[in-house]
């Protein structure tokens, strides 16, 4: 089965594809097969080439797939083989920008599943009681850092699973290694026939006819493309695209960048010799520069900050200063003289930025010379596949990345990352990671509160454990909370200042407060690692030679090291018992300054629980903060306007909190108990992790 014009001459071509009839039909028989038909595939894995068509194929298709597409598409003039019958929508988890993790849970939310874990997930996906039909796209786009190998982890950890799940029906665009890797993984496991792989690059399943139609569109005056010589006459026209199409082989990128740098700079273009049309992207690339007279290296090398940069790509006014990094030499007149030359592979993209760019209050973008840039223009590649080609052409990535991180270090203001731009200060950790200097970079608490949380851990996240510093395991261990907050710069550093207390850091803690300008809800006074903390009291402990001294008693295990053992009705006053004496005979209590261990003293190290008063009703009632308690949440409120001043999130549950008249806040966890000085005239809500 081909697709060939003698099969479909007679329907009209889907209005998104205009062919690819073969894998139109394969892909909507899938979709249509009753649950449990032997002779149809459960799984079908499409793949190719990067630039093959993957992505516009299966976009088109769920187009077909959609109640409210399907109402905009002439499916009586299509072929009834390539269209699915209705049904309800498939779940569509997109991988673009995602984790595996994050892409699962979409389904799960999609899906309605009372699930907590990953395995959960499949598991509750299995014992559905109708199969469910879910469709990943842009596999090989997965992961907010791109050296980060997310659509590899996508595949062994959701896709492997999900098709391994008889209740299932998967269809997935990978790109082809994966495809390879979960295609002969499968085979081992599920019975023949259950999947089916199509791959666009295969003579079963390319498209001839419809690159060369889509080459003859693509030309055609009617559709948008200039007034030429050769695109106004049918024949030359038709002729031209027809040999385009042939050059192109398989690939419908190819036929794309061959009419985008004909029409671009048509100037020098002979349309009857068809050695000046590529048959690959990096041909495409060398044709255009040396019909331009240019170097293809200087293409190659303009285009590379691009081929390297992260997310929706680099913004505009880095373009010349990465480009001259990788070069090693001045490249902003090449550039500026070049834009003819590069345009054909490049697109910008108009980004919208709110009155908080990047938590800062800021608009707009920082310039080299540090005034700032109104508006914001992105600039990245036409497609992924001119990237790999640039990269695989690099002599060393590796090095490329290294100068492209010097370079994005150089432009940040002051070394202040409240003032970088937002690309450099959210992606300059995805360039370091591939060019091995991450753990490096990982020093700096101005750049774990203002990067965005999600690309700034999934880079630390791909390098070993063992190269990390302390630093950045703290930040590793607190990630999860930043992103699932989505807590900004005061609140970042708020979390991330009590963590650093926890973890023995408390230098990083004070450069938190001294040096990012920030006003925290609190400061962390004391963390102690002590674990089994099942209740907390905060009073005052008299001494004989001064003021009474505030202090908090937590209640632990008897066998804790330095802890006193509660006695029968030890501490007991005015008929009332605390929390940790009603642990008589089963715990014992830690005594510690409420705002720090040398409150105490050091002649005094283990005091009488009996001398230790606590606030009274009365106290507590007068006190201008109050303390609300849920499983895994605190909340500190001003009693005076209600306002909630503090608001804490734990990854684990709380055993025990109190708060002080004068508001000093002890919690504890299961990884032990901490003191707080809350500051009450600051509304936030932050986490304890």
């Amino acid at each position: 089965m081909t697709g060939s014009t003698q099969d479909t001459q007679d329907y009209a071509p889907h209005p998104h594809i205009g062919g690819r009839t073969a894998a139109l039909r394969a892909l909507a028989a899938w979709r249509g097969a009753a649950p449990g038909t032997l002779d149809a595939p459960r799984v079908v894995v499409l793949t190719g080439s990067s630039g093959s068509g993957r992505s516009r194929l299966l976009t088109g298709f769920l187009m077909l797939c959609e109640t409210e597409f399907r109402k905009q598409l002439p499916l009586d003039e299509m072929d009834p083989s390539t269209v699915p019958p209705e049904l309800p929508a498939p779940g569509v988890p997109t991988a673009e920008g995602l984790t595996a993790a994050q892409v699962l849970w979409l389904l799960a939310d999609h899906y309605e599943l009372n699930a907590t874990s990953t395995a959960e997930v499949f598991a509750e996906l299995a014992a559905l009681e109708e199969p469910v039909t879910v469709v990943v796209p842009d596999v090989d786009r997965a992961g907010p850092v791109r050296a980060a190998g997310e659509p590899a982890r996508l595949v062994r950890e959701v896709l492997t699973p999900l098709a391994a799940t008889e209740s299932v029906r998967l269809l997935a665009e990978v790109p082809r290694p994966l495809a390879v890797e979960l295609a002969s993984g499968l085979a081992d496991v599920l019975p023949p026939g259950t999947v089916q792989v199509i791959d666009l690059d295969e003579p079963e399943w390319a498209d001839a006819e419809g690159l060369v139609l889509h080459a003859q569109t693509a030309l055609n005056p009617d559709f948008g493309a200039p007034e030429l010589p050769f695109t106004i006459d049918p024949a030359a026209r038709l002729a031209l695209g027809a040999a385009i199409g042939r050059r192109a082989g398989t690939s419908p990128l190819v036929v794309q960048l061959a009419v985008h740098c004909v029409l671009m700079a048509p100037e020098g273009f002979d349309p009857a010799d068809e050695s000046q049309l590529p048959t690959s992207v990096g041909e495409a690339l060398d044709l255009h520069a040396r019909r331009l007279g240019a170097d293809p290296q200087t293409l190659r090398l303009m285009l590379a900050p691009l081929a390297l940069a992260e997310a929706d790509g680099i913004p505009a006014h880095l373009w010349a200063r990465l480009a001259s990094a990788v070069a090693g030499r001045d490249m902003r007149q090449a550039m500026a003289d070049g834009m003819l030359l590069a345009g054909p592979f490049v697109q910008p993209v108009e980004q919208e930025v709110d009155g908080e760019d990047g938590e800062t209050g800021q608009t707009g973008q920082t310039g080299e010379d540090g005034q700032r840039v109104s508006g914001r223009t992105l600039l990245r590649l036409l497609h992924p596949a001119i990237g790999d080609e640039i990269r695989a052409g690099l002599p060393n990535v590796r090095a490329a990345q290294t100068q492209i991180a010097v370079a994005l270090l150089e432009v940040v203001p002051e070394q202040d990352w409240a003032k970088a731009d937002t690309y450099v200060r959210d992606h300059i950790a995805g360039h370091t990671l591939e060019a091995g200097l991450l753990p490096q970079l990982l020093t700096d608490p101005g750049l774990f509160v203002h990067a965005d949380p999600v690309p700034l851990r999934a880079a630390i996240e791909a390098v070993p454990a063992e190269e990390l510093g302390a630093p950045a395991r703290t930040y590793l261990r607190t990630a999860p909370l930043l992103t699932r907050t989505q807590a900004h710069a005061t609140l970042r550093a708020a979390l991330l200042e009590t963590a650093f207390v926890e973890d023995g850091l408390p230098e990083y803690a004070d450069a938190i407060h001294g040096r990012l300008g920030l006003e925290l809800p609190w400061r962390t006074l004391w963390s102690m690692p002590v674990a089994g903390v099942s209740a907390v009291t905060v009073g005052t402990l008299p001494r004989p030679d001064g003021p009474t001294v505030p202090v908090a008693v937590l209640a632990v295990p008897a066998d804790t090291p330095g802890a006193r053992p509660v006695g029968e009705r030890s501490g007991e006053r005015s008929g009332e018992r605390s929390g940790e004496e009603n642990e008589a005979g089963r715990t014992a209590v830690l005594v510690h300054g409420l705002a720090g261990p040398g409150d105490l003293g050091e002649s005094d190290p283990a005091p009488d629980l009996g001398q230790v008063m606590r606030p009274s009703e009365e106290e507590r009632a007068a006190a201008p903060l109050g303390l609300s308690r849920g499983a895994d949440y605190l909340r500190v409120w001003d009693r005076a306007s209600q306002e909630v001043v503090a608001a804490l999130i734990s990854d684990v549950p709380f055993t025990a909190a109190d708060l002080s008249p004068d508001g000093i806040l002890v919690i504890a966890t299961e990884r032990g108990a901490k003191a707080l000085r809350i500051r009450p005239a600051t509304s936030a809500i932050a986490s304890s992790s």
